[in-house]
């Protein structure tokens, strides 16, 4: 029986630890698998109930954090390295950048035989300076050599991963998309419309947007307020806009809305424009009750909401960053480039001013989406990477 150890950054909410999640629970019988990562931060929702909710006990690594901290590092990977060798895994399969560091070096110093690296986005753009950027490349790129595979998560994130930055070899590195149960998406769908606008005080006639992630400097959520004043200054359609997430921007946001004289609220007000709601765990209910969908990102992985919002039929306005191209149904969203405001708030009144045709076109492919981004696919494509991998190493 191959025994596999899966470690993520941390336990955020967020759409890893539903892929993750899924991998440790829906691999063929013959695997174990052991979870293990970082807990959430300050601002974060904790994501445990996700994988304990399909039965797993995942083990928390208290000193796997988002920052850089030679002291919690260190510890992080003596901690790691002793659980590698107690678990004895086969396989060691780290999901993006703080795992991949330290647990691909506590692999490699326990001599594992498969050790497998999936980016699930990158920092080689829009987070550091050039000089720490050059830094983080040149790590990726050793630890990329010493590794027995790269997993990215689009053709996209390949391209950027092999050719734009050149982190990793072409021939190691294999496309695997991510894989969700996006079931729920589709179900109860008029309920959960209801209690999300009932709780949020909305009118039928009110046009609900929103943007889902966390407030941090990368997702641009300027970018999302000033599209949101345009559409009002230019359309005389009823709007709300929700800001569902949390994080270190949250009040300088309230402050850049307040500053432009429109209204906002962080709790259900019905007079409000902005409503920022904080995490909602039951995102299902969120996108039920949600028109469109939007992500202004300067930079992003495979962004999770967005396939969800696809799978639950809504139209999305986004930046084309990323792998998001890659993952956009051409009936399901408008993109823009990242520096180009101008299109961005063209874009978002287009889709105001054509609700009913743009939503009736995201409603039609939302099952092409469902079956391009399902659990048993994703499951089905790393056990067939897995087997070679290991298959290889016997080989050697």
């Amino acid at each position: 029986m191959p025994k596999v150890l899966r470690i993520i950054n941390r336990f955020n909410l967020g759409g890893i630890t539903y892929n993750v999640s899924y991998l440790s629970k829906y691999l063929p019988a013959e695997y174990e698998t052991l979870l293990i990562g970082g807990p959430e931060e300050e601002g974060e929702e904790s994501s445990l109930f996700i994988p304990e909710s399909l039965g797993l006990k995942p083990i928390i690594v208290h000193e796997l954090k988002r920052s850089i901290n030679p002291f919690n590092d260190y510890y992080a990977y003596k901690k790691i390295k002793q659980i590698i060798k107690e678990f004895k895994p086969d396989i060691v399969h780290t999901h993006a950048s703080k795992a991949g560091a330290i647990g691909r070096l506590a692999a490699f110093s326990c001599k594992v035989p498969v050790v497998v690296h999936t980016f699930h986005g990158h920092v080689f753009k829009g987070y550091f300076s050039g000089f720490k950027t050059s830094i983080f490349k040149n790590i990726e790129r050793y630890l990329s050599k010493k590794s027995s595979a790269i997993v990215a998560i689009s053709a996209i994130q390949k391209k950027e991963l092999t050719k734009e930055y050149e982190v990793c070899d072409a021939e190691k590195t294999h496309v695997i998309k991510l894989g969700f149960d996006l079931k729920r998406f589709t179900e109860n769908k008029e309920e959960k419309r209801k209690n999300f606008r009932e709780k949020y005080l909305l009118h039928e006639n009110e046009l609900a947007i929103g943007i889902i992630g966390r407030l941090a400097p990368i997702k641009n959520h300027s970018l999302f307020i000033e599209a949101i004043e345009h559409v009002v200054k230019n359309s005389n359609k009823k709007i709300k806009a929700f800001i569902i997430g949390d994080g270190e921007t949250k009040n300088e946001l309230i402050n850049y809305i307040k500053n432009k004289g429109l209204s906002c609220s962080t709790e259900p007000n019905a007079n409000s424009l902005f409503t920022f709601t904080s995490w909602i765990k039951e995102i299902d209910i969120a996108l039920a009750g949600l028109d469109l969908v939007c992500l202004t990102s300067k930079n992003e992985g495979t962004p999770v909401s967005l396939i969800e919002a696809q799978a639950g039929g809504k139209y999305i306005i986004t930046t084309n960053v990323g792998g998001i191209k890659d993952i956009l149904n051409p009936n399901c969203g408008a993109l823009s480039e990242a520096n180009d405001a101008e299109t961005y708030k063209k874009n978002l009144l287009n889709a105001v001013t054509n609700f009913s045709e743009v939503s009736k076109n995201a409603n039609s492919a939302s099952k092409e989406v469902i079956n391009e981004f399902s659990y048993t696919r994703l499951c089905k494509e790393m056990d067939v990477l897995y087997r070679s991998l290991l298959s290889n190493h016997k080989g050697h």
